[in-house]
């Protein structure tokens, strides 16, 4: 998402919109719209971490209609076994159906008979969030907690089947004693 294939990552949200606005002046959207290449490209990141000390998000933002359905859906049942989550959020008047079936909540995904792992995917549609009342803020904050709201699931449900405990806390921040002497 930030431009470069080969070290692909964004720091926090305020990374994400920074790639996001430098992606609008160089990214045109048109179809067909795949997502198998981009959930593999990630999925080859996550595979190589097997200790869970790395999560990764991938948030795809798409106009359209997807166009390699069979093949989105498994890449998402090879992906549920790695750590790692898909956000896909719909933006414009396309119809979004296909995706709500990605969404694992009420059936998981499955492809060729074998069922997704566990539910690693997240669809919101952008048009439901946008405030005729003019009240922006409270939409983005929305749609942010809706973008975001199954990830915390999706992470602990990786860790709990692969027995990943978490690390032990670091001990309290103790600030040095400082002495000060003084001369009479």
């Amino acid at each position: 998402m930030n431009g470069n294939p080969q070290n692909p990552y964004c720091s926090g949200i305020d990374g994400v919109m920074e790639a996001y606005y430098m992606s609008l002046k160089s990214v045109q959207l048109y179809g067909p719209t795949n997502f198998a290449p981009v959930i593999n490209h990630v999925a080859r990141y996550a595979a190589s971490i097997k200790d869970g000390s790395q999560y990764f998000v991938l948030l795809i933002i798409t106009d359209g209609v997807i166009s390699d359905m069979a093949q989105t859906k498994e890449s998402i049942v090879n992906a549920a076994k790695l750590p790692m989550s898909v956000i896909i959020v719909g933006v414009g008047p396309a119809e979004f159906d296909a995706m709500e079936e990605l969404d694992g909540d009420e059936v998981r995904v499955s492809s060729r008979g074998v069922y997704a792992e566990r539910d690693i995917v997240q669809f919101v549609p952008f048009r439901d969030y946008i405030d005729r009342t003019g009240n922006h803020i409270l939409s983005m904050a929305r749609l942010a907690r809706d973008v975001l709201a199954e990830i915390p699931d999706q992470f602990l449900s990786y860790m709990r089947v692969r027995g990943i405990k978490p690390s032990p806390a670091p001990p309290p921040y103790t600030p040095p004693i400082h002495v000060v002497q003084t001369q009479i």
